[in-house]
């Protein structure tokens, strides 16, 4: 079951792109709010909080957002939605905060995590992920961090479908997902010397073919 955190954010009215340069140099982040009705309000946050926060809380856990208006202060149940970041640096440069209903699901898209050794794997055969992620139904409390696949009893050209994954309970998979494979175990690849060793003997097959049919037709005219 998702854990439940707090940050507090203050409302702001200036936007501009020198007032968000002031604002990181204050060590705030600026963000957005957006509201369950479509409201966009936009926030800036303490750095060193958001930083805290969200290395617990990810994406997935609900966030106790206290907005602090001056003298009024209003709370209420988000998620860490998006994280902008420096392309060169590991620095946070705006942050989206997602209202949720607590008694209303969700459709979310949940990261895959895949545990155990594969039996193929261990015979040569290369773990293939074929999605990173899946889409879920659940509760905002439910959400789950990850979702974990065990791949031991996996041989080679074996894969487990979208379907077959163990879902955490209340968490239902999107219909629509349903159809496509999400991890499988692929041969081993060949060498550019097998693969030169297979052409050759795929040639002379083939010229082994052509004199067979040749003496063949031969024979047949005498």
């Amino acid at each position: 079951m998702a854990e439940q955190y707090s940050l507090r954010v203050e409302k702001r009215t200036e936007t501009g792109k020198n007032v968000m340069s002031r604002l990181r140099s204050s060590g705030y982040v600026p963000g957005v709010y957006y509201t369950k009705s479509g409201e966009n309000i936009q926030v800036q946050v303490p750095y060193g909080e958001l930083e805290r926060v969200f290395a617990k809380a990810h994406k997935s856990n609900i966030v106790d957002l206290a907005i602090q208006d001056g003298p009024e202060k209003i709370n209420k149940p988000v998620l860490i939605w998006d994280i902008q970041k420096h392309p060169a640096k590991d620095l946070m440069l705006h942050v989206d905060f997602y209202g949720v209903d607590l008694k209303q699901k969700m459709e979310v898209d949940v990261g895959l995590e895949v545990t155990g050794e594969a039996k193929g794997a261990a015979a040569g055969g290369i773990v293939t992920f074929y999605r990173d992620t899946i889409r879920v139904s659940c509760l905002p409390s439910a959400i789950p961090d990850q979702i974990k696949i065990d791949v031991s009893e996996l041989d080679i050209n074996d894969s487990i479908m979208i379907e077959d994954v163990a879902l955490p309970e209340g968490v239902t998979l999107k219909e629509s997902e349903e159809g496509f494979a999400v991890v499988g175990i692929a041969p081993p690849e060949k060498t550019l010397e097998e693969e030169e060793l297979e052409a050759e003997a795929e040639e002379a097959e083939a010229e082994e073919g052509e004199t067979e049919e040749g003496a063949k037709e031969s024979t047949s005219e005498e």
